[in-house]
């Protein structure tokens, strides 16, 4: 009979392949599209390219632990080793989370009526978007550096001490202070991006809903809902209910699993999968409003006789 951990290594597997291969698809696609054809690029471009990354990172550093930890093979990474791989976890997440509320807001902007009193912000927020994208990570990489402190290997695997443990590493014994002000700094963060990215949704929705009732007839209403911007606003107000639906579950699951006296390695093995869920989706959605696949081919060359 198969065991449950080599099950979920079964699952950790694909999810992390399908995962990696569909935002690194994209990844490539906006990174062929700005050298190749210049032409055909879109301000948004910048904005998903990044969240892509994010992505991609984020299952590569995620699921091969996870994938080595539920086949029982013993890994001896390190303290510098598990240092790298959290680090990397928690930026890659924080730019997931930043990346996902920028376009969110760029898309809310894009569709804003001509007439409205914010229509300037069409022609100003795209010289906005890298320096905000660089802000990004230069801030979640200052944020988490406190990890690279706490950060050590995690050499007794039987260990049921309270703290945070992924795969052989564990938070070290740290200073309260310097805990209680990270603490503070995320939490202000992500509270911030999300009331970002809810606002932006809430006001997509209402922009929609009145364009929907401005439709004098059903056929300019099938128009209306086919139209490319309407299509993206569908699409990104997808992402954002999926990535706030993940996001909060996996916050309470692993603010639990931190704070319970009795290791459960079932339900951190089911929090580790929940919390790539969104990186995996997140690329099927793109890859689905993204017309430009055909255009993935190097353009023809005419030459004279």
């Amino acid at each position: 009979m198969i065991s449950s951990d080599i099950i979920w290594g079964i699952f950790f597997i694909f999810q992390t392949c399908i995962g990696f291969m569909g935002n690194s698809l994209l990844f490539t696609l906006y990174m062929y599209t700005c050298l190749i054809f210049p032409h055909k690029k879109k301000p948004v471009d910048m904005i998903l390219a990044h969240l892509t990354l994010a992505n991609a990172l984020t299952l590569i550093f995620r699921g091969i632990p996870n994938i080595i930890t539920s086949f029982g093979i013993r890994v001896e990474m390190g303290d510098t080793g598990c240092k790298t791989v959290l680090y990397i976890q928690r930026v890659t997440r924080s730019i997931s989370l930043c990346t996902t509320a920028l376009q969110s807001t760029f898309q809310a902007v894009t569709i804003t009526p001509s007439s409205h009193k914010w229509a300037w912000l069409k022609y100003k927020i795209p010289a906005f978007l890298q320096p905000s994208l660089l802000f990004f990570w230069m801030i979640n990489m200052a944020i988490y550096s406190v990890v690279l402190l706490r950060t050590v290997a995690n050499r007794n695997i039987t260990d049921d001490r309270l703290g945070y443990q992924i795969a052989y590493c564990k938070s070290s014994a740290h200073d309260g202070q310097i805990s209680s002000i990270f603490l503070s700094t995320v939490f202000l963060r992500d509270l911030s991006f999300l009331s970002l990215m809810t606002c932006s949704s809430i006001y997509m929705v209402n922009i929609l809903y009145r364009h929907h009732r401005a439709a004098q007839n059903v056929r300019s209403t099938i128009q209306s809902s086919r139209s490319p911007e309407n299509k993206a606003t569908h699409v990104i107000l997808i992402l954002v209910s999926c990535f706030v639906f993940f996001y909060w579950t996996n916050t309470f699951l692993t603010v639990y699993l931190v704070y319970t006296s009795k290791k459960k390695e079932q339900l951190e093995k089911f929090n580790n999968f929940f919390s790539s869920c969104y990186p995996t989706i997140c690329s099927f959605f793109l890859i689905k409003n993204e017309n430009r696949i055909n255009f993935m081919k190097p353009p023809k060359r005419f030459f004279s006789s």
